[in-house]
């Protein structure tokens, strides 16, 4: 793939663990320093980091562990004044042959997500929020 087909940044990037018991993994991961800077434990996620690395919890969402990539936001999740937005990301990896398994782009701006396989099977998301 030649540079002008690859996306120009994919945004901050984070792992979304599904979890079997959101509090003992809570508890587990502030162990290992991370702090809790988002999401609703009552709504069965939570948002952790530690520095720059940051992992969703999120207890019966979903099967399995999700790379997710958020577009517009750098790894604090402070807004970046540009940013490759979704659709076009979608766009290049179409056209370079990705089979993507959801979409959810009905508006031509704004929030909008994405989502496919690796050749191993781990699932990554690509989530705009704005």
């Amino acid at each position: 793939m030649s540079n002008s087909q690859k996306p120009a940044s994919l945004g901050a990037f984070s792992v979304s663990l599904a979890v079997k018991d959101i509090e003992k993994s809570k508890i587990f991961y502030e162990k290992l320093g991370f702090d809790v800077i988002g999401g609703h434990q009552d709504h069965h996620y939570l948002i952790m980091r530690n520095g720059e690395n940051t992992i969703g919890l999120f207890q019966g969402m979903f099967e399995g562990n999700v790379l997710t990539f958020n577009p517009g936001w750098d790894a604090q999740c402070n807004e970046l004044d540009e940013f490759t937005d979704v659709r076009e990301i979608h766009q290049k990896l179409v056209a370079a042959g990705i089979e993507i398994t959801d979409s959810n782009l009905k508006a031509d701006t704004g929030p909008g997500h994405i989502s496919f396989v690796d050749p191993d099977g781990n699932s990554i998301l690509i989530d705009q929020h704005r």
